[in-house]
């Protein structure tokens, strides 16, 4: 059983991931099995200070030991969680335990700026740790059976949608980093890596974001802000033009499971260097973004 720590609440996911790697508090079907969190650390918030508390008491109601300082917990688990919801402070806080030779899962978004993105990253492979980031709906069963759907033949491009709502402190999380994340991952899962261009038209209800693969595709994320939100896409392929609905039931179970494979397997499920160009494509759109939809260069 691998003993996780988890730090920082000021987001739901602590407690939704605690209640199904736990096995508590959440239907049979929820459970994910492997690791168990046995300690954890409120930690602080300057982007949702509010917010710890609540998820604090949730956390003790599901009977998680809790420490004071983030460094209680070095020396009593095997890998970490880091939950902070502001991804600016994410090098700060997983440094002292990737330094301490602990693997470390965390929480989208994996940094703010893809200078962060690859100090974590070389810390992690100096210290020869993993290092593993996801937003949940990269998982979700509907993307997953898609890609796996030889029928359809080659992606040739997409349009993704998703919420897109901006942080309510602009200088952290900013534009689409903070929750069109879940967008762009959803369109690297289809895509893959590879983009080199961007453009980005900025309205206040609404981000357009379109990227140039190198093989010359185009995918195209629509970031909601006004009017009906939800997740999906539309996939041009070469035998079928699909819509697909992505529902949300069981994302945070199915991102659970990737993470306790990446700390048995020691290795991340997913290649760093795919969370780093995911940064620096959100570098560029919001970069874009700022400056009229100019077209940026994808640059890791």
């Amino acid at each position: 059983m691998i003993r996780l720590g988890m730090l920082d609440f000021d987001t739901s996911h602590c407690v939704e991931f605690t209640r199904r790697i736990n096995n508590a508090g959440v239907a049979e079907e929820q459970f994910v099995e492997g690791a168990k969190i046995v300690v954890g650390c409120p930690g602080e918030s300057k982007l949702s200070p509010e917010r710890v508390e609540g998820f604090t008491k949730e956390i003790k109601k599901l009977g998680v030991p809790l420490v004071d300082k983030p460094e209680d917990m070095i020396g009593k688990v095997d890998a970490m969680l880091i939950e902070s919801v502001d991804g600016t402070v994410h090098y700060e806080r997983a440094k002292p335990f990737l330094e301490a030779g602990l693997p470390c899962f965390i929480d989208k978004p994996f940094t703010c700026s893809v200078a962060d993105a690859k100090k974590l990253i070389a810390l992690a492979e100096q210290k020869k740790v993993a290092v593993f980031s996801s937003s949940s709906l990269r998982y979700a069963p509907e993307v997953i059976d898609f890609t796996q759907d030889a029928k359809l033949g080659k992606l040739v491009g997409c349009v993704v949608h998703s919420p897109a709502s901006l942080s309510p402190i602009p200088e952290r999380n900013p534009g689409l980093y903070h929750y069109g994340i879940h967008g762009v991952e959803v369109l690297y899962t289809l895509m893959g890596p590879g983009c080199q261009r961007v453009s980005c038209q900025h309205e206040k209800g609404t981000d357009v974001v379109t990227g140039t693969w190198k093989d010359g595709r185009l995918a195209t994320l629509r970031g909601l802000r006004d009017g009906a939100g939800g997740y999906g896409f539309t996939a041009f392929s070469e035998k079928s033009v699909k819509n697909v609905t992505i529902g949300t039931t069981v994302i945070y179970r199915e991102l659970c499971k990737k993470i306790i494979e990446t700390f048995e397997k020691k290795q991340s499920v997913l290649d760093p260097a795919i969370t780093l160009e995911i940064m620096a494509f959100i570098e560029a759109a919001n970069k874009s973004g700022e400056n009229h939809g100019a077209v940026e260069t994808v640059k890791t």
